[in-house]
Order: C-alpha cells, then sequence, then structure tokens
C-alpha cells in the first residue's frame, strides 16, 4: 500500500495524492517546483506565521487583562492607602472604579479629541500619561500602557495624584453621577476590610 500525503494542486484546493504520482510529476518538471506548489508554501508558512503570532497575542493579552471583583478590589484599595485618601472612603473609589471601567484593568475609552481613558480608573492619556511619540502632559511619568495591568500600583498612584492635584474626584463623571454625596457603605460591605 501507497503512502498518501497532501499536494497543493493549485492555490485553492489541496487533494491527496500518492508518492507515485508525486515522483513522477517532478521527473517531467525537470527538477523544478510548479507555481502552484511555491504559492501553496508560501501561503502555508504565512498562515503558519499568523497563527503563532495570533496566539502569541491571546497569551499576553490573557495574562495581563483582569476584571476584579468589588471586594478583591476593596482589598487592594485599602491596602493601598486608599479609604480616607484626601477625604474620600474607600466606598468612593470603589464605586468610582465601577462606574469608569466596572473593574476591568484593560478598559480602553476613545474621547472625540484622540485622547483616550485607561485602565481601571479611566485615567487621560493628554493629560495623565504617555502613550508613545505624542506630545501629552504625562503628569503621572508613567506609561499608559502601565495603567491597563492587573497591577495597580501605577494606576493608584496616578490616581491620588489626581485626587491631590484636582481638588478632589470631580475628574471622574462616572464618580460624579452615581457616587458623590450618596451612602456608600454598600460598597464595602461583607469584603472584610476596615
Amino acid at each position: 500500500m501507497q503512502d498518501a500525503h497532501l499536494s497543493c494542486q493549485s492555490p485553492t484546493k489541496w487533494s491527496g495524492v500518492s508518492s507515485t504520482d508525486s515522483t513522477e510529476k517532478s521527473a517531467s518538471g525537470a527538477g523544478t517546483m510548479n507555481l502552484p506548489f511555491q504559492f501553496c508554501l508560501r501561503q502555508a508558512l504565512r498562515m503558519k506565521a499568523v497563527g503563532i503570532l495570533t496566539l502569541i497575542g491571546c497569551l499576553v493579552t490573557g495574562a495581563e487583562s483582569k476584571i476584579y471583583t468589588r471586594c478583591k478590589l476593596a482589598k487592594i484599595f485599602s491596602r493601598a492607602g486608599l479609604d480616607n485618601y484626601w477625604g474620600f472612603s474607600l466606598g468612593n473609589w470603589i464605586c468610582m472604579a465601577y462606574y469608569e471601567s466596572g473593574y476591568n484593568t484593560t478598559a480602553q475609552t476613545v474621547l472625540d479629541d484622540g485622547s483616550i481613558d485607561y485602565g481601571i480608573f479611566q485615567i487621560n492619556s493628554f493629560v495623565w500619561c504617555r502613550r508613545g511619540k505624542l506630545k501629552e502632559n504625562n503628569h503621572c511619568h508613567v506609561a499608559c500602557s502601565a495603567l491597563i495591568t492587573d497591577d495597580l500600583t501605577d494606576a493608584i498612584i496616578c490616581a491620588k495624584k489626581i485626587v491631590k492635584e484636582t481638588q478632589g474626584m470631580n475628574y471622574w463623571q462616572g464618580w460624579k453621577k452615581h457616587c458623590e454625596g450618596r451612602d456608600l457603605s454598600d460598597w464595602k460591605k461583607s469584603c472584610e476590610v476596615s
């Protein structure tokens, strides 16, 4: 019984051909590859490269993206000293993060002016972080990409700076609309934080 293998007959068609058929064709081709085979080989290599790049992209994105739970975020915020920072209770921070990003560390919002709000606190690229070669103000001295990882250290440091320099949490529209002036004690309820 002869071994069968795949051979590309045309740019869009694969078919099974026996090894004897393959030998006869190469003998009649005087040692040169026909164009459909070259095309097929190039396409296969491209598909393999695209597949590998897609896999790498998924792994990188999957490793960095995280949507926190309310209580996990409450613990992180509490340890980072956000409870009563500049007079804003922990509930304010948890509420604001929910309405700004849904606790999604990779949230990004493109604004009408071309700037982008990044991460769990939706920190703006034009004023607070550096997005690339663009001439942003970068008051937090941080790359915007550092604000969309599951490590919230840079995002928290920048959020503290925003509250301090803008005299409060009015920077965040989600906070103003949904959290300001309300009883926010339920936001940390049953989260085992003081």
